[in-house]
């Protein structure tokens, strides 16, 4: 990758009308440091990770004997071990992540912190500690942002409410329940005041505008990101996008571990990812699935690692940079800039059968030298 201080650039400014509306936003200054992170880490967990399932979504149309059996067995045998949060917190910020995003509640409803609003947590389990809790301590220790997965869809809710369990119908959502309301209220309370001060929320539903007012209005230091801003899934958007936005992915194929015939993604693609992400204005959001146990798979462990090797190096095109105004690319050389310098990075892909000592000329069109600028490889 390489870094060119004092450049020109044709730009291209468009005018966009302000509208004004009622509802609260996040704070202008939360986002542009959200902005500024570039990379962080998603974690998929929950207690069906012990079954190797899609996370919480086998209770959608099973049967009467399965769900009973998933709320009712599945707790006992949840004993996560080997859960490490300080290794886990170390090997996350080693890969150049600046914020982490933890699943606390799913859709199935099963709360992985100390609740008090119901038995289906973590602490009716024979781990009996609160995982949460104990990872957010860690995240601290080594600086990395915190941020809290939750899901307003509780399956485990709407199933002793005698509702169908899916996640389109209308009693599914805090807009439409107002009882699952009060209840997601309740849980939010604990978890954004019995642990110090929560950086980041991630309300994965398809409506939830009524707990994001609520969560801006009692907690406006904390930056709603799905509920709020744009939150691509499994996808990276065709052009730039303007303001904070965050493209997530898992590894593999799925978010929660799955034990058998996964197909894990290369780290050189989930580099290249990045750095598409972040030449198109957006964060990468990368997702882990420990196994029941509490560790990280080993595969998944490698590609952190190799991603940590290459962000060692290269991070300082990741960070604090912004897409290049409408130029994302050219051939395979993809362009982020600091956000206040005039330097631009120029990141070079899909290099074949480059060897040591070889020479390749690169002749950019859009990015213009003068006679200050200094051209250096990192």
């Amino acid at each position: 990758m390489v870094r060119i201080k004092g450049f020109l650039v044709m730009l291209l400014i468009s005018f966009l009308s302000i509208s004004v509306f009622a509802q609260l936003k996040n704070k202008p200054e939360l986002e542009e440091e959200f902005m500024d992170m570039g990379f962080g880490i998603f974690v998929h967990w929950s207690v069906d990770s012990q079954l190797g399932s899609v996370i919480s979504h086998s209770m959608v149309g099973a049967s009467e004997d399965y769900v009973n059996r998933y709320i009712n067995e599945l707790p006992k045998t949840f004993y996560p071990n080997k859960f490490d949060p300080d290794e886990w917190a170390k090997l996350f910020k080693l890969t150049g992540a600046e914020y982490v995003m933890f699943t606390a509640k799913h859709h199935n409803g099963f709360c992985m912190w100390d609740t008090k609003t119901t038995d289906f947590n973590i602490m009716n389990t024979p781990y009996g500690q609160d995982i949460t809790g104990l990872l957010i301590q860690s995240l601290r220790k080594v600086g990395l942002k915190v941020g809290l997965y939750y899901s307003p869809e509780d399956f485990s809710f709407i199933y002793k409410q005698g509702h169908l369990i899916t996640r389109k119908g209308p009693m599914t959502q805090v807009t439409e329940n107002e009882e699952l309301f009060e209840y997601a209220k309740d849980q939010v309370d604990e978890l954004f005041s019995n642990y110090g001060a929560i950086d980041m929320a991630f309300f994965d539903a398809f409506s939830s505008s009524n707990l994001v007012q609520y969560v801006h209005e009692k907690y406006p230091d904390i930056l709603v990101t799905r509920g709020e801003m744009n939150t691509p899934e499994q996808k990276i958007p065709n052009t730039a996008m303007p303001g904070p936005w965050e493209s997530c992915m898992t590894m593999g194929t799925q978010w929660a571990y799955k034990p058998t015939n996964e197909q894990y993604k290369d780290g050189g693609d989930l580099i290249k990812k990045l750095i598409e992400i972040r030449a198109k204005g957006g964060n990468f959001l990368m997702n882990v699935g420990p196994k029941p146990n509490g560790e990280i798979p080993i595969e998944q462990e490698d590609r952190l690692r190799e991603i940590a090797l290459w962000m060692a190096v290269n991070n300082e095109g990741i960070k604090n940079v912004r897409a290049v105004s409408t130029i994302i690319k050219e051939g395979d050389l993809w362009f982020t800039k600091d956000k206040e310098n005039p330097t631009v990075y120029v990141f070079i892909t899909d290099q074949q059968h480059w060897f040591k000592g070889f020479r390749r000329n690169f002749l950019l069109k859009e990015v213009r030298a003068t006679e200050n600028t200094e051209i250096s490889v990192l």
